[in-house]
């Protein structure tokens, strides 16, 4: 009960966190009683730093403090610009510039590595919340999803569109 209303705490303010489950390792849980010199769990650590137990906790969320002691996750809408932005041609797809995990974005890479334009991939495959997020984020459902200087291109279709009209190449260089 305790460790859940910590984690809920944590949840509410937005902190940025990873758990560890004492009951996975009795010495981890032992020494880290002794260590800490805090004899009762959760425990929480900010920077290595022990800043204390639940009641500690709710008196420093009580007092305002808990947001500038603990850092904070990002949100995803700032994450998923932030990938867009990575590169000025980038490429969320299913697998990477060197294995594709899927038809469709077999097909767009053979097409982009034929533009001789450098381009970044990012595998939608390997972070859920990327994937789910980036479909609402661009309102755009599918995957492949190419985007120039932080800009949606489109999927698949669009680039052999894009390709065949022989408009690809000025796009891919933001020149459209």
């Amino acid at each position: 009960g305790f460790s859940r209303q910590m984690v809920e705490i944590l949840q509410r303010h937005g902190v940025a966190f990873s758990t560890f489950d004492i009951f996975s390792d009795e010495e981890v849980r032992q020494g880290l009683k002794t260590f800490s010199n805090w004899p009762t769990y959760p425990q929480l650590y900010v920077a290595g730093e022990l800043i204390g137990g639940l009641d500690i906790i709710k008196e420093l969320e009580a007092s305002g403090e808990l947001d500038t002691i603990c850092p904070k996750a990002q949100k995803l809408e700032d994450r998923l610009k932030s990938l867009i932005n990575k590169a000025p041609v980038m490429l969320f797809m299913k697998g990477n510039k060197q294995m594709a995990k899927c038809g469709f974005s077999k097909q767009i890479l053979e097409i982009m590595n034929n533009t001789g334009v450098d381009y970044e991939t990012f595998d939608i495959l390997e972070d859920e919340e990327v994937r789910q997020g980036l479909k609402s984020f661009s309102n755009w459902p599918t995957y492949p999803q190419l985007y120039v200087k932080g800009e949606l291109v489109g999927g698949l279709d669009i680039v052999k569109e894009l390709k065949e009209s022989g408009e690809l190449l000025p796009v891919l260089k933001g020149e459209n």
